[in-house]
């Protein structure tokens, strides 16, 4: 199935059950991110795991499996940082930042104990894999 597709089907499967997703996904929290296109100005939706940093701050990294570049949803954030997040049966704005630093491999290291895969994806790449907090708007 197309990485597109697979999405789709994703997102649909999330908006139907409050937030829950079965298959490979199943147990882990995930949030649909939609961002503004950083070329096209088109509002562009995502599924991706998170974690949570307190109450009001959501944790994404931009990994794409360990590939050698960054996923066009990075590129659409740093351009336009105002984001809307999907989680559970909520729907909410939000800020977006790139963390660097001790601040971003805390961030890093605490989604890779919940999901191991991520330590495996920086030994797949040579790039520094961004980490992004987003802060609900209140």
């Amino acid at each position: 199935m197309p990485q597109n597709e697979f999405n789709l089907n994703l997102m649909e499967e999330f908006r139907a059950n409050g937030g829950k997703v079965k298959g490979r996904f199943d147990g882990f929290p995930v949030v649909i991110l939609t961002t503004t296109g950083a070329k096209s100005g088109q509002q562009l939706s995502t599924p991706l795991v998170y974690t949570q940093d307190g109450d009001d701050k959501y944790v994404i990294i931009a990994s794409m499996g360990g590939a050698p570049k960054n996923p066009a949803w990075y590129h659409n954030i740093v351009a336009n940082p105002g984001v809307t997040l999907e989680v559970g049966t909520e729907k909410f704005e939000a800020t977006a930042e790139v963390v660097e630093g001790p601040e971003r491999d805390r961030l890093y290291a605490g989604q890779a104990a919940m999901m191991p895969a991520f330590n495996d994806y920086e030994k797949k790449t040579t790039r520094r894999i961004p980490v992004i907090r987003m802060t609900r708007k209140r």
